[in-house]
């Protein structure tokens, strides 16, 4: 996935947030940033955007974001509930009024048979609105393809939530 694909995705994102006046927060791990640094490469995203956590390990999840230590031991880091909880603890702990999580194994170790290296979950919380997570499982083309690809999903599905939740 191209740099330019992630730039005009972000514009995106931050159009509709200005639309709806709404902050966004990003609550990144395997991506160590990279969503909240396509939104902020754009000229005038520090109206939209609140923040960016990046979580890489267990104890930054439950230090900066309240992701509960029994959730991570339970689950794992990369689970649906670990996302769930990400994304919600980002909404709680900034003022945006969306937020999106990433959690994943971008390779090239680290991977198992339950949890393949490409493996991604996200998380998606908007202030009032039940948090949400989807799964993908990306192919290893190598770690920086894995993460460009989280990075484009995580986009589209910021956009896709706004642009189908009540103004």
């Amino acid at each position: 996935m191209s740099v330019m694909i992630a730039e005009e995705k972000a514009t995106a994102l931050l159009n509709v947030c200005r639309r709806r006046g709404i902050m966004l927060a990003t609550a990144e791990s395997c991506t160590g940033g990279l969503i909240a640094a396509s939104l902020t490469d754009i000229g005038g995203s520090s109206d939209v955007v609140d923040r960016g956590f990046v979580t890489y390990s267990n104890e930054a999840k439950h230090e900066m974001l309240g992701v509960p230590t029994e959730l991570i031991e339970q689950y794992g880091a990369v689970s649906e509930q670990v996302a769930l909880a990400m994304a919600t603890g980002a909404v709680g702990h900034s003022r945006a009024g969306i937020a999106i999580s990433v959690t994943g194994i971008a390779g090239p170790g680290g991977g198992s048979e339950e949890k393949p290296v490409g493996l991604v979950w996200f998380g998606l919380a908007i202030k009032g609105q039940k948090t949400i997570a989807a799964l993908h499982v990306f192919e290893d083309h190598g770690r920086a393809s894995i993460r460009m690809a989280a990075v484009n999903t995580a986009l589209d599905m910021a956009i896709s939530a706004l642009g189908t939740t009540a103004a």
